[in-house]
Formats: C-alpha cells, structure tokens, sequence
C-alpha cells in the first residue's frame, strides 16, 4: 500500500514537499516514481527514483522538483520549489520492478494527494 501526503494549496514560485509512505512490503528494490494527472488528460510522469539511486525528471520539472527515498523508512519523497500554476494537479507515487517512465508499468499505486498552485 502506498499512502501520498503533504499535498496543499500554494502560492505560485512556492514549494511543497510530497511524501509517499509505503507499507504491506518493502520496495527497495523496485522503481518509485511521482506521476501527475489533471481532469481530461493522460496521468503523466514527473519524477523517477530508481534503486539504483538514479533519477530522471520530466523536462516540466527540471531544476526545480527533486525525488529521493528512504529505504529505511520505506517511503519516498518530493521536494517541489518554484511551483507553477501548470503544476496544479493530483500527484500519485507509484512502484514498478520493471522501471521506466510509463504509467502502465506501474503495479501499485497510491491514492494522490491536490496540489493547487495559484497565481
């Protein structure tokens, strides 16, 4: 079970930081990721912590989001700074063993938690 919080209404060029809590296994070695959906459209990839420790960023999110894990505690995380408007979504932590930056590969999913960002 994956449990996302830490969602909220901001200010736009703010920051807010996800947390993803994880429990019922142990995801060290799986793929976490942050995806990101709005109404009417395709949930989209934000964000890729593999266990490897690599990472990959959506191009939107570049320079101003950072994932990171913490294996110990079992959960993932995401630290969001200059948010924008277009920010403004549902964001869900989600893990995969097969890795990679499509949402149809992932196997468990949180429930998502509102991020409004307003300018």
């Amino acid at each position: 079970q994956l449990v996302e919080s830490g969602g909220g209404l901001v200010q736009a060029g703010g920051s807010l930081r996800l947390s993803c809590a994880a429990s019922g296994r142990t995801f060290v070695t799986y793929s976490m990721s942050w995806f990101r959906q709005t109404p009417g459209k395709e949930r989209e990839f934000v964000a890729l912590s593999r266990s490897d420790g690599t990472t990959t960023y959506a191009d939107s999110v570049k320079g101003r989001f950072a994932i990171s894990r913490d294996s110990v505690k079992n959960s993932l995380y995401l630290q969001m700074n200059d948010l924008k408007p277009e920010d403004t979504a549902v964001y869900y932590c989600a893990a995969t063993y097969l890795g990679g930056t499509w949402y149809g590969t992932y196997d468990f999913w949180g429930q998502g938690t509102q991020v409004t960002v307003s300018s």
